[in-house]
């Protein structure tokens, strides 16, 4: 019986750590998208930067299927990670439309939407901590 406890536990871990990840590259998004301004290689590296934070969004709702799946419970994570990859692709269809007015303000959002998701993996995480 400890098994599947463990592995629950692990699954969290990996859900936790794959929301640092999407956090992260939002946060990398901001940071290049500031070097759209200021460096010839800017456009490539946000454009390259996309694809990561695709690659985030992807790892979180699997890792989301998974404890889902493990644990029995509510589908709220999944739901979650599932809104955040289509405004992820909502956000890069608008970069790619050039559509500023929407493309930077939405990438605020997503950032703080991550940073939000984060801090309630992390509350989470305390409150199933053995005491």
């Amino acid at each position: 019986m400890s098994t599947p406890t463990r592995t629950r536990r692990g699954s969290v871990t990996v859900l936790h750590a794959a929301i640092a990840v999407q956090t992260l590259a939002v946060l990398v998004q901001a940071v290049t998208a500031g070097l759209l301004l200021s460096a010839s290689h800017g456009m490539a590296l946000h454009s390259l930067g996309a694809r990561a934070l695709v690659a985030a969004v992807l790892l979180h709702l699997a890792a989301a299927i998974v404890v889902w799946r493990q644990s029995g419970g509510p589908p709220g994570p999944v739901l979650q990670a599932s809104g955040f990859l289509a405004v992820t692709l909502a956000q890069i269809a608008l970069g790619i439309a050039e559509v500023t007015a929407l493309h930077v303000p939405l990438g605020v959002v997503m950032f703080g939407g991550s940073v939000l998701q984060l801090a309630r993996a992390a509350a989470e995480r305390r409150t199933r901590a053995p005491a």
